[in-house]
């Protein structure tokens, strides 16, 4: 039995944390905000489920289906209605073919994921982590709004400064943005970690409207249109008709369609929900030209938080891990190995059992 300290409560810092419990290990956990769960958070509201982070993961994604199964939420597991999707040209929506969607947007997902859409939870994905979160309440020091400022490395001695409290630990898995990896390790490791802080990532903003389904003239028979990039304006770059795409997102007679933005930086500094939800309603109504306004809004930020797997990325965290080697500290998560839910959660798998 070791004494493990993980940094980040997060999907992958919680499921790293499962694992070295299940080993046997006297884990601690120390999440920076209020709350666990990371990029995945679900709101649910008025029989709206809403979400704010991921709608889902790649539906061939293993490690997801395998950590379902061992919190007993396998059955809570749901595909997409449709595959059908569409890119908007400027005057019109056109059909697009398997894994079009994904390519045109960026994400990064295997060859083999592509065309075969998301997986997801019936009541959201917020899901997953509130089984998580209970199943580690009993085998798990759960320290939340608790960030780490410092980790020090002495004489084969790991220690770590939270809040107010020194702790030592045999083992620490970092599962942090790359930003905060570089910072808490890089008075202990220098250079390797501290460029880590030069990675690359980009924002996104994400505004959900409720319609009327009657104020929609369009079928909405798929699972939402792309926008090709010289129609994009106010950095709109895609919506999903959510109802369309996962079953039980909204009251009956209600459309839940979900709009993405890539958002400059003045963006983030001056544009309030109002006024996300206004530029929103008027770049859907460019494209669907709904009959009503919509009745609700929802707007999520994630300013930084999407990593970008380039090759000077992939480089960098390869030297900080040849450094690392031997010293007790390791990287865990989508920061570090592979983006998205199912990257995650496999990095998460693979370095709590390859951590001796």
């Amino acid at each position: 039995m070791a004494k493990v300290a993980v940094v980040g409560g997060g999907i992958a810092g919680l499921g790293l944390a499962l694992v070295r419990a299940r080993r046997g290990d006297e884990v601690v956990l120390f999440e920076a905000s209020p709350e666990l769960g990371g990029q995945l958070l679900t709101v649910r509201e008025g029989g709206f489920i809403v979400e704010q982070g991921a709608e889902g993961f790649v539906a061939a994604s293993e490690a997801v289906a395998r950590l379902a199964g061992e919190l007993g939420i396998e059955a809570k597991l749901q595909g997409q209605l449709t595959h059908t999707s569409y890119a908007f040209d400027g005057s019109a929506l056109r059909g697009l073919g398997p894994g079009e969607a994904a390519q045109f947007l960026g994400f990064q997902v295997p060859q083999r994921a592509l065309g075969q859409g998301i997986g997801a939870f019936e009541n959201g994905m917020s899901t997953l982590v509130d089984a998580l979160t209970q199943k580690l309440r009993t085998i798990v020091d759960l320290r939340v709004g608790t960030p780490v400022k410092e980790l020090t490395a002495r004489a084969g001695t790991l220690t770590l400064l939270a809040g107010d409290e020194r702790l030592v630990a045999e083992r620490v898995f970092v599962a942090t943005s790359a930003q905060s990896a570089a910072e808490l390790l890089g008075p202990a490791f220098g250079e390797t970690a501290t460029a880590l802080g030069h990675a690359r990532t980009v924002s996104s903003v994400t505004v959900s409207l409720a319609y009327r389904r009657s104020a929609i003239v369009h079928a909405l028979d798929g699972t939402g249109f792309v926008v090709a990039e010289e129609a994009q304006h106010d950095g709109f770059r895609a919506c999903t008709f959510t109802t369309s795409k996962l079953a039980g997102r909204a009251p009956a007679d209600y459309a839940l369609l979900r709009a993405f933005f890539r958002p400059t930086a003045g963006d983030l500094a001056t544009l309030d929900d109002a006024a996300w939800a206004r530029r929103a309603e008027r770049q859907i109504a460019t494209v669907l030209a709904p009959r009503a306004a919509p009745e609700r809004s929802w707007v999520a930020r994630w300013v930084d938080a999407l990593p970008v797997f380039d090759a000077e990325h992939r480089a960098r965290v390869a030297s900080l891990e040849a450094s690392l080697a031997g010293s007790g500290v390791a990287l865990a998560g989508a920061a570090f190995h592979g983006s998205g839910i199912d990257g995650a959660l496999a990095s998460a798998r693979r370095v709590a059992e390859h951590s001796v």
